[in-house]
C-alpha cells in the first residue's frame, strides 16, 4: 500500500427485520450507533416500525490500514426514548476487521442481533453491508505544513459550527454503553467522550476528527509500521498466527545450526568476466556457492552444528578458467584465497536480535594479493529468519522437494444452477410427415465436472438444481447445454462467465433469473432461448474432508466470518524408531522422512530430513481456531520425489481440539502405524508439543451452543447422496491445486490427509462400526441385567433395598429428579480424577487392523472397478451375500415390530384391536378411580415380586404382541 493512500470503511446500514417491541405500544422506534476504531456514527431514527429501512452509509477513516483486521466494528441497536416510554436496548452485533472486503464485493449480509447481557431481551436481525474504499491522498506541500497546523480553514470550522448546533439535540438522545476495547486507553477516551462534551465544544472539531500533534510514538509507528506497546489482547490473534519471531519456538528444543553466509567478493588481478565461486570447508563438510561472473553470490549455507566434526572454517574463492560451451574439459580452477574462521570463537545469535552484518575479510594466499570476500559467520538456531531460504546440511540443500512449505488449500464455492425452462428450440425433425415430441435434457459443464437434468418434454419445466464446486480462481465459463434425448444430438449450447455471476451470502437475497439465448453451430447461431438463475453460494462450508475429521466449519463468504476464538500451536519435535521404507545402496535400508499437517485450508511440510531413523525437525506452528470441535491431521512421509518417486505414508495422527484443556502444553510420543495390504505394521513414534490457547472462555463455551455448519446447511439443507458427491468433487479439486503448487504437494499425500477412501466397501470398517453400535448397546444392555438381578431375587438384600427406594420415590415423588441429578454430578465429579490427561489418538484396537484377514485386507486396498481374478471376485462376492443376508433378516425383524405396532392400530386383526379397545376403556376407569401412586406403587412391587410368584413362561402383553400379522407373509 503506497504511503500516501487513505483507506475509508464505509458501513451501509440496510434494515432491520423481527425487532423486540420496546415502548410499551407494541412498536419500536430504533437507530443504530456504530462505532470502529475510536469514532462514532448514528443514523436516523424509523418511528414505530419494527421492521425499519434505513439504507444509510456511515464512512470511517481507518487510520492504520495494516492493524485494520485487528479492529472490531460494533453496531448497537437502541429504542428512541423521546418516541417511547423509556430507551432500551434492542440488539449489537460485532463485526471483525477481516469480515471487512473492497469496493465492489460487498453484498448485504444478516446477522441475528445478540444480548448484552444475560437478562436482554432481544430478537431479530439486521442487514448491513460494508466494505472499504482506497483513494489518493493529495500531498501537502512543505511550505503550507505549518499554516495547515495553525490555523484551519474556514471549510473546517462550518461542521464544528453545525456540531454546536446539535450538541443540546444530541444530550436528548439516550447514552449507549461506550464499544467494548481491549486497549484501556481507547476506553478511557470513549468514556470521555460522551460524560465530557466540552471540550470538544472549545476546540470545535468532533472528536472523531480532532487532530493532535505527533507523539514520538506514532511517529515510529508511521515510519516503521510497528508498534510499542507490548499489551497482547485477542484483537491481536490473527497478526500472531504467522509472527512465529513473536510466539518463538518455545513447543520444540532449540537446535544450534552454523550458519555461514557469503555475499560476494573483490578480486584485484582478474578480468570482469572471470567467473568465481566460493568454498566451505568445515572437516568432511564441503559445499561450494554458485558460480557467478557478476561475484555476487549473497548465499546462506546452514549446518547442523552437532553433526561437525571440525573446529575450524574455511571460506574460499576460486576461479574457473578456460570454461567454454565447446571445450568443458579445458576447465581449470585456482584458488585466490582462504579465510580460516575459528567456531569456538564465532558469535552467537538469538532472534530479536538484529542480523549480523557481514564483514570484508581478506583472502591468504601465496601466489595472490588483494582479495576480499565479503562474509558474515554466526551460531544460531531453526528460528533464525535466514533458516527457511538456506541451504541446510540435514535435509540436502538447496533441494527444492525437501524444503519446509506453506500451503493453502483453495477457496471453495458452492454453484448453484437452476434449470427453468426453455422456449423456442430449434429442433430437428426426423422425418417431415411425422412431427414427434421429442424429450430434452439440459447438461452442464464447470471444469471436469458434469451434471443432467430429468427428461421432460419440449415446453415442460425443469426448475431443478444443480450444484457445482467452483474454486478460485474459477473455470473461465459455465457451459449449459440442451440436448435432445431421443437422437443425443445437440440442440444448443451457452456459455456463461463465472466472473460476472452474482454471489450470495444467505437465503434472503433474492437472484434474478436470466435468458440466454443457445447456439447451435456455425450454421445455427440461434437455436432457442433458455431461462437459467445462476449464483455463487457464499452461505454454506464446502467440505473438503471426511464429516468425522472436519477441521474447518466456516462459510465461504468473508463477510460471514467470525473472529478467531482461539490459537492452535503445534511444535513438531521429532520421530523415533522409523522403520526403513526404501532400499540404498544394496540391502541397506533408509527413511527420507518429513511431516504434513493440516488444520483449516492451512497446511505445513516441514523439512525432510535424509538418511535418519530418528530425525529432529523441531519446527513449530500455528493456526487460528475458529471452533474448539475440530481435528488437526499430522501425517509422516517417506520423501520420494526428489528422486523420482511417489511419496509413501507412514502413519498418521489425529488430534481433536476440544479434548484439550485451554493454555496447556501436551507433549506425547503417538505411534504410527500404517495399513497395508500385508497387514498393520508400526513404523515406528513421533513426539508432538500440543497447546490450545483461548483468551475467553465465554466465547469457547458459546461454540458449543452454536450450530456446527452455517445457517444455510440448516435452511435450505443438501441432500446426503448430493454432500458425498460435492465433497470428493471438492476433494479432487483440493489434490489438483496442490499438486501444481511448486515444489508439488503429491497426491497420495493430499488422499492419504483427506481421508480420500473413507466412501469405499470395506469388510474391516464394517465390522469395526458394528462393534461401536454394539458397545453403545452394552450400557442398555447391562442396566437391562441389572434389572432382571432385581426382578429374578438373585441378591435379596439388593432387591429389598429397590423395594425401600421404590416406595421412597412414589411417596417424594418431587425429590426423584434432583436426586437423579444430584446422583449424575457426583458420578461425574468422581471421575475426573481418571480422566485421561494424553490426547486421544487413532487406535488399532478399535480399527479392527489386528484380526483382520490378508483376504480382507487385499479387497480394501483393490482398485475401483476391480482388476483381480474371477475367482477372486466370486469367493468375496458369495462372502458379501453371507453379509447382507443376515443384514437382510435383521431390517426385515426391525420392520416387522413397528408393522406389528402399526397393524394394532388399524384393525387389520379386529380380535387383537378388539381386546386392545376393551383393555383402554378399563385402564382409562381405573386411572380415574385409582391415584396414580398407588398404581406406580403397585406396578412397581408386581414388578419385582418373588420368583415364587412368576411364571417361567413369557408374559402376556409379550405373547399378545408377537401375534400380531406384519407385512412379511406379503413380502415375495
Amino acid at each position: 500500500m503506497a504511503e500516501n493512500c487513505t483507506r475509508k470503511l464505509i458501513v451501509e446500514i440496510c434494515n432491520a427485520n423481527n425487532l423486540m417491541p420496546k415502548d410499551g405500544q407494541g412498536t419500536a422506534s430504533a437507530y443504530a450507533i456504530v462505532d470502529f476504531a475510536g469514532q462514532r456514527r448514528r443514523t436516523k431514527t424509523k418511528f414505530r416500525d419494527l421492521n425499519p429501512v434505513w439504507d444509510e452509509k456511515l464512512e470511517f477513516l481507518v487510520h492504520d490500514i495494516g492493524s485494520m483486521a485487528s479492529e472490531i466494528l460494533e453496531i448497537n441497536l437502541y429504542n428512541d426514548k423521546k418516541i417511547g416510554k423509556r430507551s432500551n436496548f434492542l440488539g449489537k452485533i460485532k463485526l471483525a476487521g477481516t469480515v471487512f472486503v473492497s469496493a465492489g464485493a460487498e453484498s448485504l449480509v444478516y446477522y441475528s442481533l445478540e444480548k448484552r447481557s444475560v437478562f436482554s431481551q432481544v430478537k431479530g436481525e439486521i442487514g448491513v453491508k460494508n466494505f472499504y474504499v482506497d483513494e489518493e491522498a493529495a500531498p501537502t506541500p512543505p511550505e503550507q505544513k505549518e499554516e495547515t497546523a495553525e490555523e484551519k480553514p474556514p471549510e473546517e470550522e462550518k461542521p464544528a459550527e453545525e456540531n454546536k448546533e446539535e450538541a443540546p439535540k444530541e444530550e436528548e438522545k439516550p447514552n449507549p454503553p461506550p464499544p467494548e476495547s481491549s486497549n484501556p486507553q481507547d476506553a478511557v477516551a470513549a468514556s470521555t467522550s460522551e460524560t465530557n462534551p466540552a471540550p470538544e465544544e472549545e476546540n470545535n472539531q468532533p472528536l472523531a476528527n480532532k487532530e493532535e500533534p505527533p507523539t514520538e510514538t506514532a511517529k515510529y509507528k508511521a515510519e516503521t509500521g510497528k508498534s510499542t506497546e507490548l499489551i497482547i489482547n485477542n484483537l491481536e490473534l490473527r497478526s500472531l498466527s504467522g509472527d512465529h519471531n513473536r510466539i518463538g519456538y518455545d513447543l520444540v528444543d532449540p537446535m544450534p545450526f552454523l550458519y555461514v553466509r557469503v555475499v560476494k567478493a573483490k578480486v584485484a588481478n582478474k578480468e570482469p568476466a572471470c567467473p568465481l565461486h566460493a568454498k566451505i570447508v568445515i572437516g568432511t563438510h564441503s559445499i561450494k556457492t554458485k558460480t557467478q561472473i557478476d561475484r555476487d553470490w549473497d548465499q546462506v549455507f546452514a549446518f547442523d552444528k552437532e553433526r561437525l566434526n571440525s573446529s575450524s572454517l574455511e571460506v574460499s574463492v576460486w576461479t574457473e578458467e578456460g570454461k567454454n560451451e565447446e571445450a568443458p574439459s579445458s576447465l581449470v580452477e585456482s584458488c585466490l584465497g582462504t579465510v580460516p574462521f575459528d567456531l569456538q570463537e564465532v558469535p552467537k545469535r538469538v532472534p530479536p536480535d538484529s542480523p549480523l552484518a557481514p564483514q570484508w575479510y581478506s583472502l591468504e594466499s601465496e601466489s595472490e594479493t588483494g582479495n576480499d570476500v565479503m562474509v558474515a559467520v554466526w551460531v544460531g538456531t531453526q528460528a533464525d529468519e535466514a533458516f527457511q531460504e538456506a541451504w541446510q546440511s540435514d535435509s540436502g540443500g538447496l533441494i527444492p522437494e525437501t524444503r519446509a512449505k506453506v500451503y493453502l488449500s483453495p477457496k471453495l464455492w458452492y454453484l448453484r444452477l437452476t434449470v427453468i425452462q426453455t422456449q423456442d428450440l430449434q429442433l430437428d425433425l426426423v422425418s417431415e410427415a411425422k412431427v414427434r415430441s421429442p424429450e430434452i435434457f439440459v447438461k452442464a459443464l464447470l471444469g471436469a465436472q458434469l451434471f443432467k437434468t430429468s427428461r421432460t418434454q419440449v415446453g415442460s419445466a425443469w426448475n431443478e438444481d444443480l450444484v457445482f464446486v467452483a474454486a478460485e480462481p474459477f473455470e473461465p465459463f459455465l457451459v449449459v447445454k440442451v440436448e435432445d434425448a431421443s437422437n443425443g444430438q445437440s440442440v444448443g449450447e451457452v456459455k456463461i462467465h463465472v466472473s460476472s455471476i452474482d454471489r450470495r451470502t444467505d437465503d434472503k437475497t433474492e437472484v434474478k433469473s436470466r435468458w440466454f439465448n443457445l447456439i447451435g453451430g456455425e450454421n445455427k447461431p440461434y437455436a432457442g432461448r433458455i431461462h437459467v438463475r445462476v449464483c455463487l453460494e457464499g452461505g454454506y462450508h464446502v467440505l473438503d474432508e471426511a464429516a468425522h475429521v472436519t477441521s474447518d466449519v466456516r462459510a465461504t463468504a468473508k463477510q460471514l466470518t467470525k473472529p478467531p476464538i482461539g490459537l492452535l500451536d503445534v511444535g513438531i519435535r521429532g520421530a523415533n524408531n522409523l522403520l526403513p521404507v526404501k532400499t540404498k545402496d544394496g540391502p541397506c535400508g533408509t527413511t527420507d522422512a518429513y511431516v504434513v499437517a493440516k488444520y483449516g485450508p492451512k497446511w505445513i511440510r516441514t523439512r525432510t530430513i535424509l538418511d535418519q531413523f530418528n530425525p529432529h525437525w523441531n519446527e513449530q506452528y500455528t493456526w487460528d481456531v475458529y471452533d474448539p470441535c475440530t481435528v488437526l491431521t499430522i501425517g509422516v512421509f517417506d520423501n520420494g520425489r526428489y528422486k523420482g518417486d511417489k511419496d509413501v505414508s507412514i502413519g498418521k495422527v489425529r488430534i481433536r481440539l476440544s479434548t484439550l484443556d485451554t493454555n496447556k502444553v501436551y507433549r506425547n510420543s503417538y505411534t504410527l502405524t500404517v495399513l497395508s495390504p500385508d497387514g498393520a505394521k508400526k513404523m515406528g513414534e513421533i513426539e508432538i508439543a500440543i497447546r490450545f490457547c483461548c483468551s475467553s472462555w465465554l466465547s469457547l463455551i458459546q461454540a458449543y451452543g452454536s450450530p456446527m455448519l452455517p445457517r444455510m446447511h440448516h435452511v435450505s439443507p443438501l441432500g446426503p447422496a448430493q454432500q458425498d458427491i460435492l465433497r470428493y468433487t471438492a476433494m479432487r479439486i483440493v489434490m489438483a491445486r496442490l499438486a501444481r503448487s511448486e515444489p508439488a504437494l503429491g497426491q497420495e499425500v493430499v488422499q492419504f490427509m483427506l481421508d480420500s477412501d473413507a466412501h469405499v466397501w470395506s469388510m474391516r470398517r464394517s465390522k469395526a462400526n458394528w462393534f461401536r453400535v454394539v458397545g453403545c448397546l452394552s450400557r442398555v444392555a447391562s442396566l437391562v441385567r441389572w434389572l432382571d438381578e432385581i426382578r429374578t431375587w438373585v441378591y435379596p438384600p439388593t432387591t429389598v433395598l429397590v423395594h425401600g427406594l421404590l416406595v421412597a420415590a412414589v411417596v417424594c415423588s418431587h425429590l426423584v429428579l434432583p436426586t437423579i441429578f444430584m446422583y449424575a454430578f457426583l458420578i461425574l465429579a468422581l471421575r475426573l480424577r481418571y480422566c485421561r490427561r494424553i490426547p486421544y489418538n487413532m487406535e488399532s484396537r478399535l480399527s479392527y487392523v489386528d484380526v483382520v484377514s490378508p483376504d480382507e485386507l487385499d479387497e480394501e486396498f483393490d482398485e475401483f472397478p476391480t482388476n483381480k481374478s474371477s475367482d477372486t471376485i466370486r469367493i468375496r462376492y458369495d462372502r458379501l451375500r453371507a453379509l447382507a443376508s443376515r443384514v437382510q433378516t435383521l431390517l426385515g425383524d426391525v420392520a416387522a415390530q413397528g408393522e406389528r405396532l402399526e397393524a394394532l392400530f388399524s384393525w387389520k386383526d379386529p380380535r387383537a384391536t378388539g381386546i386392545l379397545l376393551v383393555f383402554c376403556l378399563f385402564v382409562s376407569l381405573l386411572f380415574y378411580l385409582v391415584p396414580l401412586k398407588v398404581l406406580v406403587l403397585g406396578a412397581g412391587f408386581y414388578y419385582i415380586r418373588h420368583p415364587r410368584f412368576r411364571d417361567d413362561m413369557p408374559s402376556i402383553p409379550i405373547n399378545f404382541f408377537r401375534r400380531l400379522p406384519s407385512l412379511s407373509d406379503q413380502i415375495m
